[in-house]
């Protein structure tokens, strides 16, 4: 098991000492490394901030230290005509790295003050300790001065949002098994932070901007800043300050600060819902009582007969009738008010991997035959009949 502690000179602490620190407070000890980072400044420190992040449990990686001068000549000074991306966390730069022969994503945070600074070091740290096919690959960061930027592998397709919310006319819609191609590879992610990662990770921040997509449009997440390390030590939820995305967040998260996995289970239910009906978490610009995805979409999720309506007119009905009813099933046991009734996100994956190719739609036992076993021995709870 992972500890995350300040580094110290002298013993090194036993396996039983680094284990009951991990379960009474890694989160403390993560949060109170990552500031002290966040205080480092100038290229001379940069070394020190590296070396303290490969002594932190078990790195799965080393993140480049890059210069300034770097990545400027990889942006072309950062010019406009190389913009990909902008948000609240700064601006995103199409770029050419000579040193590693390699186009990468520059990510040049605004610099707002310190809780920048503490997200930034957050997700160097974060992207250091996992490693998956559907997590962004980190390359390296730049922590120059008050300069804090991030390097990526590039995505070519850019963010998921920018393919099914709001399309130009001329842009082709995403095809439904496209849709769950990256809804199952973005559950996978999700599902190696709750299970595999050492210790577990809750990603807080699940939502159609940070889920990018390759020149295949496969998923991996991205933007780490706000993710927290699981509760350990037979805790079941992390208290913390309330923070997300609005429209994605969970209730019981939302009202009480009390943080799981259920919280990210959640977002993901709004995510897939908004990839099966084409419309945004929230949407000021429909009638009052569509605004908010989920609270439209929620009745009509209790009446089979109402499926079809829920579905993205742009698919203009090309998708299979039990492949709709069974993303529908999913999405809803995802979006249960009680967190307790959510599936987990193992068996959302094991769902979702049988909806992502072409099935037949007569006979046989298909997705929705499968899901529905898994509901009958007890590993979901679900109210809604396929």
């Amino acid at each position: 098991m992972n500890c995350f502690q300040c580094c110290k000179a002298g013993r090194s602490p036993s396996f039983k000492e680094n284990r009951n620190a991990c379960s009474k407070d890694a989160n403390n000890t993560f949060s109170a490394f990552v500031n002290s980072l966040s205080l480092k400044t100038g290229s001379s420190k940069q070394r020190n901030i590296a070396a303290e992040i490969r002594k932190i449990g078990k790195a799965k990686r080393t993140a480049h230290v890059f210069k300034y001068e770097e990545l400027a000549d990889a942006t072309e000074n950062f010019n406009p005509d190389c913009l990909v991306g902008e948000g609240g966390y700064g601006r995103v730069y199409k770029g050419y790295l000579d040193t590693i022969d390699q186009v990468v994503a520059v990510k040049q945070l605004d610099r707002t003050g310190n809780q920048g600074s503490r997200e930034f070091f957050a997700e160097v740290l974060m992207l250091s300790l996992v490693q998956h096919q559907n997590l962004v690959n980190l390359i390296g960061y730049c922590a120059d001065g008050d300069q804090r930027i991030l390097v990526y592998e590039y995505m070519s397709n850019g963010s998921l949002d920018n393919h099914f919310l709001d399309l130009p006319p001329e842009k082709e819609p995403l095809d439904w098994f496209t849709r769950m191609k990256i809804a199952g590879g973005a559950a996978k992610g999700l599902e190696y932070l709750h299970d595999v990662a050492d210790p577990p990770v809750i990603y807080r921040d699940f939502k159609t901007t940070n889920i990018l997509l390759d020149s295949e449009y496969n998923p991996k997440l991205s933007d780490f800043g706000l993710a927290k390390l699981g509760p350990t030590g037979g805790k079941d939820h992390v208290s913390t300050r309330v923070m997300g995305t609005y429209g994605y967040c969970a209730p019981e998260y939302a009202m009480t600060g009390k943080l799981t996995k259920k919280s990210d289970v959640y977002s993901f239910g709004v995510v897939l819902l908004e990839l099966i009906t084409g419309r945004s978490s929230i949407d000021v610009t429909r009638p009052s009582e569509e605004q908010n995805l989920v609270i439209w979409a929620r009745p009509l999720l209790r009446d089979k007969k109402k499926f079809t309506m829920i579905a993205d007119p742009l698919l203009e009905g090309n998708y299979p009738r039990k492949g709709l009813y069974q993303a529908l099933a999913v999405a809803g046991m995802c979006l249960e008010e009680d967190a307790d009734a959510r599936p987990f996100m193992g068996d959302v994956v094991t769902a979702l991997e049988y909806l992502s190719s072409p099935l037949d739609d007569k006979g046989g036992k298909d997705a929705s035959g499968l899901f529905v076993d898994s509901i009958k021995g007890g590993r979901i709870n679900g109210n809604l009949e396929l």
